[in-house]
């Protein structure tokens, strides 16, 4: 499947995985939302709402709009010439510390805050009240941040919840059986050694297929498994063993320090086998369509006629899209060679890893401490109060995103947005237009794509039935388990029905935006749509810098190096000429270079291959921005405040919009797995391709962020 391609979002919750995964649901697992980091980070657009913020002096002014900008933030004594990113940030991250419960801070994680109380107010004003219908998508939110607020009932059950899953791992009798639990564990939220679920069809655009791809492993990536030198990644290997034997032990495994170890050895066998992260950036490559009786010769060992009655399934489902083949035939074999005492084992961690938030503290805990506290550098869980909220976000998101949407967003605000889309969408067709590296014909159909882009602003048109998934009183853990179920009979339900274009793969009251390739499609929540990204109060240059850098990313990614490979329905169709491709080609190629130059961290690089998508967005994304700008001036001359030019305001409010911080053991981890480069980098190496910015600040040979004009990659 194609990534949903967004900002670079590290903590938000999100209910996608990543490029070449297949989500099993259609949300994120919980414990990715209670306390270890999900498959992919869809986007994460950092920004406060500064009109709340209490520091905007009373100078920053004019004509009645404020700057836009946070004079208070900036770092003078840096120069915009070499760092626009600490020149525009950099006294508040030297003020500013990390919270003890977040790997990462900035503009995003103020406003993820600001959001996270807004509905805090709301869901414990319902579990307060006596009066709310049973069965209501209400009272169900009520029972479920109740339930998982009483502490003393969650630990006198300790491990209990989860026995009727256990009990059906250990019931398994041969390796033939392995497929039908794989189903019944995978319904239940629980991760097994790939991943499946009915998805578009991404040279279908019609029609919906199963999918089938390599599955996420217990640590972040299989660099952490397979690199030797690194010493980083060898204390985690030893101490992932520590950790996972604690766990094992409450289970009562016997020898848990050599079933954590066998736990290591088996992932470690998967991780040689499975695709890297640049590889599965190739949608090309990772749609690979196979007959069911082809299938069954891949991975013969392997029941799939069993595993898809359990899903309900046709007997034969027709074509089917696999994301890895090399992976799925490879893993046939470990299937029948890994005696079903590991697969026992490896099913009870998975298990444990699934279901260890919503139990006991010492597991709880302890997962925090290893997931959160040592791979991310977090050092304390975060309020309960917030991991409650998270728990309804994973179980009822949209239920919960009606109640945020009624309550903060009202229908204007959705209006105004549409307004500022319509012009950015204008601007990136005047600027293919007058592209000069495109030819005529291929223009045409950039400009058809263009056209079809399907914009949904702040929450669905058609709000999301849970009238037939049922809570039960003090239960967490069946509660989630029915919930897991629910999503995943509505996923299958899918196979054979009309494509839904309506569906949304965010809540309202994510902090996120996204791209869909397979639906063309933009897409930016109610709680992305608030100050600053976009202020009526505020200045235009600093709306543009921010909110239009933000819906030209998005646009941008229409014409990524992986969305310029779907037309305008979706389809998965080149629709590019020889001559044009060959020089599309030519220019990412430079900018991979651009960013493969950069260290964030010593010895460790931007990954250019893997981060390209993002890059282009950054790039392509910001030109345009400026260019909607510039148009909404009329011809008129931006205003100077407080000596600044509007250009100066644009570029320093976007540096602004990436404003953040980041433990170190996190960035580590997001070098290796996230397609987004880091904030610092994502500012400087985007300014240094526009020609505006140098015209700005007047950088010249010798600044650090200058580049020949020879040199700036020029794309949309």
């Amino acid at each position: 499947m194609p990534p949903l391609c967004g900002l670079g979002l590290y903590e938000v919750p999100v209910i996608v995985d990543g490029p070449g995964m297949i989500p099993r649901s259609g949300m994120a697992s919980l414990t990715s939302i209670l306390g270890r980091p999900t498959v992919l980070r869809l986007s994460l657009i950092l920004g406060l709402a500064f009109s709340h913020s209490g520091v905007v002096a009373a100078e920053e002014q004019a004509a009645g709009r404020s700057m836009g900008i946070n004079t208070h933030f900036m770092d003078t004594a840096v120069s915009p010439r070499s760092d626009l990113f600490q020149y525009a940030n950099g006294r508040w991250l030297k003020d500013t510390p990390i919270p003890a419960d977040r790997a990462m801070y900035g503009i995003d994680a103020i406003t993820q805050e600001k959001t996270e109380a807004q509905l805090k107010v709301l869901v414990e004003g319902l579990a307060q009240r006596g009066d709310l219908s049973s069965g209501t998508d209400k009272a169900k939110i009520a029972l479920m941040y109740r339930n998982f607020m009483d502490e003393a009932a969650i630990e006198r059950a300790g491990l209990k919840p989860i026995a009727p899953l256990l009990i059906q791992i250990d019931q398994l009798k041969s390796h033939h059986d392995l497929a039908t639990l794989f189903a019944k564990l995978s319904q239940a939220g629980v991760g097994t050694p790939f991943d499946f679920g009915v998805m578009q069809d991404e040279k279908h655009a019609d029609r919906y297929s199963i999918h089938l791809s390599q599955s996420e492993l217990s640590l972040p990536d299989r660099e952490y498994y397979l690199d030797k030198k690194d010493k980083r990644f060898k204390a985690f290997r030893q101490d992932f063993v520590q950790y996972a034997a604690g766990q094992l032990n409450r289970l009562g495994v016997l020898h848990p320090t050599f079933a954590a170890q066998q736990i290591l050895a088996f992932e470690t066998g998967l991780a040689k086998i499975q695709w890297d992260r640049v590889e599965n950036r190739d949608p090309q490559k990772t749609y690979n369509p196979r007959s069911f009786k082809a299938l069954k010769k891949m991975a013969p060992n392997i029941a799939w006629g069993d595993l898809f009655k359990e899903e309900s399934f046709p007997a034969d489902p027709g074509e089917l899209i696999i994301a890895q083949p090399s992976y799925l035939i490879k893993l046939n074999g470990v299937i029948q060679k890994t005696p079903l005492s590991v697969w026992k084992t490896w099913l009870r961690w998975q298990v444990l890893r699934a279901y260890a938030p919503m139990l006991d503290k010492d597991i709880a805990h302890r997962q925090f401490a290893f997931e959160s506290g040592e791979l991310r550098g977090v050092p304390e869980q975060k309020p309960r109060w917030k991991r409650a909220l998270a728990l309804i976000e994973a179980t009822m998101g949209e239920g919960l995103g009606h109640l945020y949407v009624d309550a903060y967003f009202p229908p204007t605000s959705k209006e105004k947005i549409q307004n500022v889309v319509d012009h950015l969408i204008h601007a990136y067709g005047e600027s293919i237009d007058h592209l000069d590296w495109l030819s005529p014909e291929t223009k045409q159909e950039a400009r058809k794509k263009l056209s079809h882009i399907n914009a949904k602003l702040g929450y669905p048109n058609t709000w999301r039935d849970y009238s037939a998934l049922t809570f039960e009183e003090n239960n967490v853990v069946g509660n989630f388990a029915r919930a897991m179920a629910f999503e995943s009979a509505r996923n299958s339900a899918k196979l054979g029905q009309v494509v839904d274009r309506d569906e949304w793969m965010m809540t309202p009251q994510t902090v996120n935006a996204y791209y869909n390739p397979t639906l063309n499609e933009i897409v930016f929540p109610a709680a992305q749509l608030q100050a600053p990204y976009f202020d009526e109060k505020a200045d235009d240059a600093a709306n543009y810098g921010n909110i239009g850098f933000i819906i030209g990313h998005e646009l941008s990614h229409a014409f990524d190096d992986q969305g310029a490979q779907f037309d305008e329905i979706g389809n998965l169709r080149d629709w590019w000429n020889k001559e044009d491709h060959a020089a599309f080609s030519k220019k990412t190629a430079a900018i991979v270079a651009q960013y493969n130059a950069v260290e964030p961290l010593p010895k460790v690089f931007v990954n250019g291959e893997l981060t390209l998508g993002e890059n282009i967005a950054d790039n392509a994304g910001l030109t345009i921005a400026w260019k909607a700008y510039q148009a909404s001036l009329e011809g008129k001359p931006a205003p100077v405040i407080n000596g600044m030019t509007g250009a100066q305001r644009f570029y320093v409010s976007y540096a602004q919009s990436w404003m953040g911080k980041l433990r170190e053991a996190d960035l580590l981890r997001l070098l290796k797995t996230d397609p987004h480069a880091p904030m610092e980098v994502r500012t400087n190496m985007a300014v240094r391709n526009q020609d505006a910015y140098h015209e700005a600040f007047g950088t010249q040979p010798g600044d650090l962020l200058w580049l020949a004009p020879d040199q700036r990659v020029r794309l949309w």
